[in-house]
Parts: C-alpha cells; sequence; structure tokens
C-alpha cells in the first residue's frame, strides 16, 4: 500500500473570453493527484491532508470520497480556509501557478494522525508545498523519521515552487534536504539543473546508490537512476491540450509500479510515461488520470507498431 501525505486544493483554471477571465474550478494538489492516479489505476492507496472549513473545502472532501478505491483522511480546519492555486494555460497547455496560500490549511496537518494512517503502508509519499512552512518541515521531518523506523520507503516529488518562499536561495535551501532524505526521488529535468547544474549526471548517478531517482523529460520521456545506473526511456506521441496533472499521473504509475514489486526499469518507465502522456490529453488533473486498462491497451498498441 501508499500512503499520500500533503495538499489537497483546488486548481482554479482560467479560461479567458473577451473582456473576462473564468475560474473552473477542479480537485488538485500534488500530492492528492498522486493518489487519485493510483486508486484509477486499481493501486492501494490512502490519503492524508487538511482543507478548511468552507465551500471548496466541502467540494474537495465530497469528491475525494467519491473516488472509487482511494481511503482518505482528510480533516477540516475551522480557522483556516482552503488552499487554491490559480492556473493559466499557453496555447500549447503549458501551466503556470499562483497561489493564494496565507494561513491556509493545505499544511495543518498533525503528525500523530499521519502516523496512525501509515498501517500498511510500504510506501510514504510526502508532498513538497508543506515545506514553505516552519510547521511543514518539523512535520514532514517526523513521519519521514517515522516511516524509517518501520522500514518504509520514504518518496518525494520535488515540485518546485519558489513563489512561495521568502526568496530562491531559501527555496533551494530548503529542497535541497530531501533530495538527500528520500528513498524514491521525482525531479523535471529543469529541477535537477537547478539544482546540480553541469554536473547533474554524475550527481544523480552518486545520489542514487541505494535509491529510486526518476527525472521526467516532459514529452521526450524520463530516466530512472538506481543504484548508480540510468536507464531512459521516450514517451508516446499525443495532442497535449493540459499539462496540469501530467506529472502527477507519470509518479502515480511509477509508484504503483513500484508497489506491485516491478524492478526492470524500462516497464517502470513504459508505463509511467503513458500515465502521464494519457492525463495531458485531457483538461483537469485528477479527471484526467487514466485507468490500468487504458494504459496496457495503448503499451500494446505501441509495442505492435
Amino acid at each position: 500500500m501508499i500512503l499520500c501525505i500533503g495538499e489537497i486544493l483546488a486548481d482554479m483554471v482560467g479560461r479567458k473570453e473577451g473582456k473576462v477571465l473564468h475560474f473552473d474550478g477542479f480537485a488538485g494538489g500534488a500530492p492528492f493527484n498522486v493518489a487519485c492516479g493510483i486508486a484509477k489505476l486499481g493501486g492501494s492507496v490512502r490519503f492524508y491532508g487538511c482543507v478548511g472549513k468552507d465551500e471548496i473545502g466541502a467540494f474537495l472532501r465530497a469528491y475525494a470520497s467519491g473516488i472509487e478505491n482511494l481511503q482518505s483522511r482528510i480533516d477540516e480546519a475551522e480557522d483556516r480556509n482552503t488552499t487554491l492555486a490559480f492556473v493559466t494555460l499557453s496555447d500549447a497547455g503549458e501551466r503556470s501557478f499562483s497561489f493564494f496560500r496565507k494561513g491556509t490549511a493545505d499544511y495543518a496537518l498533525s503528525a500523530d494522525a499521519a502516523l496512525r494512517e501509515m498501517g500498511e503502508a510500504q510506501i510514504v509519499h510526502i508532498g513538497s508545498l508543506m515545506l514553505s512552512e516552519r510547521s511543514g518541515r518539523a512535520f514532514a521531518r517526523k513521519v519521514a523519521a517515522a516511516a524509517r523506523r518501520a522500514g518504509k520507503k520514504v518518496s518525494f516529488d520535488v515540485n518546485f515552487r519558489d513563489d512561495i518562499f521568502r526568496d530562491r536561495a531559501e527555496a533551494i535551501r530548503i529542497y535541497s534536504e530531501w533530495l538527500e532524505r528520500a528513498d524514491i526521488l521525482k525531479l523535471s529535468e529543469e529541477e535537477a539543473e537547478m539544482f546540480f547544474g553541469a554536473e547533474q549526471e554524475e550527481a544523480l548517478l552518486r545520489l542514487s546508490a541505494g535509491r529510486t531517482i526518476f527525472v521526467t523529460l516532459g514529452k521526450r520521456g524520463a530516466r530512472l537512476y538506481r543504484d548508480g545506473a540510468c536507464a531512459e526511456r521516450g514517451s508516446i506521441a499525443v495532442h497535449a491540450v493540459d499539462t496540469n496533472g501530467a506529472g502527477d499521473a507519470f509518479y502515480a504509475g511509477a509508484l504503483y509500479s513500484l508497489d506491485k514489486g516491478v524492478t526492470d526499469a524500462e516497464r517502470i518507465l513504459a508505463f509511467a510515461n503513458v500515465c502521464g502522456a494519457l492525463t495531458a490529453t485531457r483538461h483537469g488533473a485528477a479527471d484526467a488520470f487514466p485507468a490500468a486498462q487504458e494504459v496496457q491497451e495503448r503499451l500494446g498498441a505501441e509495442d505492435r507498431a
């Protein structure tokens, strides 16, 4: 089983019509998206997060309860609002974010509650948005340490956001701790370049000793670094309309495969790449995630081509 912990929020996706900018609300938050993606694939997964006691929070709690195969605990903070992420898309479907997140609920998490949720989980996936707050960092460290003591793997997706920190240097310093802490790590190609620069290949190979590291390459696919070796797999060709959630879908596919005991790097990358690519062909994040049968059918079609 996989336990995903961290932000659940509303993605307010903008669309311009004349002089009016409309926003449609979707369930979001990277660790929540990953949990939904694993559930859609048929994996064993739990989610723990927090929303405010408001209409958006009620919407998200109801949404989570309607996800087949997803077990969840979503606390309700009476003195906080639910976190919002305003998302705008380019003509190519590329996204940009602006967070409404001052004293909101996404990081109002209880370490004791998180530890109770671990149960049978073999992988504990921790979201990154909480790291912008001192209390969130303390929570994440405590949960990761407890997971390690219990023999579980700690997973972390960098999902770098410098706009929620005092400055970029502070953000890099705080994120860097987790590059060393996680047993399973995901970075984008841009994040790998930012943290390691021209030496990123050597750094990732060195960092992968006893660990599993994914680096996503957008439409070019992804790499997997493990025990000092690297495998790379290209993605499938699709017409992308909305890349929001595609990275979360990729990681859901990767964690699902690892939890199922798949060890072959090519198989893990192929499956995760298709999860991400298919998600990018639809609007929304969690609503766009594919089921396992759809992924397998597309993989079969690619093998026959």
